[in-house]
């Protein structure tokens, strides 16, 4: 196979990959610097590039307390890791041309199309403009609630800080938190606004940007996509069932939900089915979980967020697509219909072969670590399904890798959030189109 080193020729999925990658190594060189760190001491590389990783990857599995280990530079380069991970290299170049009055070449417009999952080219600079528009209003308007509250806490400038930091984590889907002791939000646990804040900013960066346009222009359209009513429908039901069943399992469990009144009990439960969509924080001591909660919140996090969004795993949307599947065989009817459409047979295979995939990523990469780290298995699956689905809930293990668990959880991470389809098309040769068919076969099946 001709390799080739022209980066002028190569394919959007390569480009989207390589590009990533580079600023993972630049975060992780910055990271390493002496004024990274509160103590001024260097960050071991392994732990600077697993931590520029999970930054990029908007996971926020960390190996070092961001709070207290990080200085405010080291914060800083870590918020700016995920506000480039989040909305992609391509969404901020495009803004710099944009700023600079340069036109966005076919090249670029094709780059743009993959790095937002878009079926064609269509309206994508527009789309990026408003992809822009509404993270950055968004974050402001979070940034200012949860600033709000924290002035009740803190002083006025830290308050500001903090809020910021975590309304670009939260909106981004990234789960890093500056309150120190690996504590996330457990400290605000019955909190209406911090958690109301929180839910709502990783919701609608977990949505889509192609949902949330479809939104604010329904007032005009009176209509939305196929894509967005799925969307929407998933994240409704996925929001609804995740609160239920962590309110059913955890109800009597003294150390979670059980100490908590009716409102705290309800809130956790709604913002911990909420955070497995890929967003990381956490009100609740998730190692005290019952093991069926854990468990549970593995599903979710394997599903993940929504297409073009900033979150990962599977995506809403080819779990609407398995479960259209399920149905229609159940019902003995040939096509897929998702209101009131019939969908191709390429998004049904692309929507198995994603998921046949990301199966045999997250049981490969579970079984390596069992062979390589003493933990109990189920902290180990739900630590490879965090870092799949870029979500950053932990069981604690992360902290205690060794240095080829590391290794092996970072490129987990890179690979969730590029997407397996892209790093597939990024690293393989180029594919040529058949000649001909051959003839159809029938083979028995269950």
């Amino acid at each position: 196979m001709k390799v080739n080193f022209n980066v002028l020729q190569w394919s959007p999925p390569r480009i989207l990959v390589s590009g990533f990658a580079l600023i993972i190594f630049l975060g992780a060189f910055m990271l390493t610097m002496p004024f990274a760190s509160a103590t001024g001491e260097r960050l071991p590389f392994i732990d600077a590039l697993f931590t520029a990783t999970s930054a990029t990857c908007v996971t926020g599995l960390v190996v070092v307390d961001t709070g207290t280990y990080f200085s405010l530079w080291g914060q800083i380069i870590l918020i700016v890791l995920i506000q480039l991970g989040g909305l992609g290299f391509m969404t901020m170049a495009t803004l710099v041309a944009l700023m600079l009055r340069k036109k966005i070449t076919l090249r670029e417009r094709l780059i743009l199309q993959e790095a937002m999952n878009q079926s064609s080219m269509e309206g994508i600079v527009k789309l990026i403009r408003r992809v822009i528009i509404y993270s950055l209003t968004i974050e402001f308007i979070g940034a200012i609630l949860l600033a709000s509250r924290f002035m009740a806490d803190m002083p006025l400038g830290k308050a500001v800080y903090f809020g910021i930091f975590h309304s670009i984590s939260s909106f981004n889907n990234a789960g890093f938190d500056i309150f120190g002791d690996y504590r996330s939000l457990t400290l605000y646990v019955s909190d209406p606004v911090v958690n109301i804040t929180a839910i709502l900013l990783v919701v609608l960066g977990g949505l889509g940007f192609v949902v949330m346009s479809d939104l604010l222009e329904f007032r005009k359209n009176r209509k939305l996509s196929l894509h967005s009513k799925v969307v929407l429908t998933m994240t409704g039901a996925l929001i609804g069932v995740g609160t239920l069943v962590i309110f059913i399992f955890e109800f009597s469990n003294h150390l979670t939900l059980g100490s908590l009144d009716w409102g705290g009990k309800f809130l956790s439960s709604l913002f911990q089915g909420v955070m497995p969509r890929t967003a990381g924080y956490n009100s609740l001591d998730l190692t005290v979980l019952r093991q069926a909660t854990q468990f549970f919140i593995i599903l979710l996090m394997f599903i993940g967020a929504s297409p073009g969004s900033t979150g990962g795993g599977i995506k809403t949307t080819t779990f609407a697509v398995l479960i259209g599947s399920v149905i229609s065989m159940i019902r003995g009817r040939e096509d897929i219909v998702l209101f009131r459409y019939r969908l191709g047979k390429d998004r049904i295979f692309k929507a198995l072969t994603i998921t046949l995939i990301a199966m045999a990523l997250v049981v490969s990469v579970t079984m390596l670590l069992s062979m390589i780290e003493n933990q109990p298995f189920i902290k180990l699956l739900f630590e490879a399904t965090s870092a799949f689905g870029t979500v950053g809930l932990s069981l604690g293990v992360t902290p205690e890798l060794s240095n080829a668990g590391k290794i092996i959880i970072a490129l987990t991470m890179f690979a969730g959030r590029l997407g397996l389809l892209t790093l597939a098309y990024a690293l393989g040769p180029r594919a040529d189109k058949d000649l001909y068919r051959h003839p159809e076969g029938k083979i028995t099946i269950g």
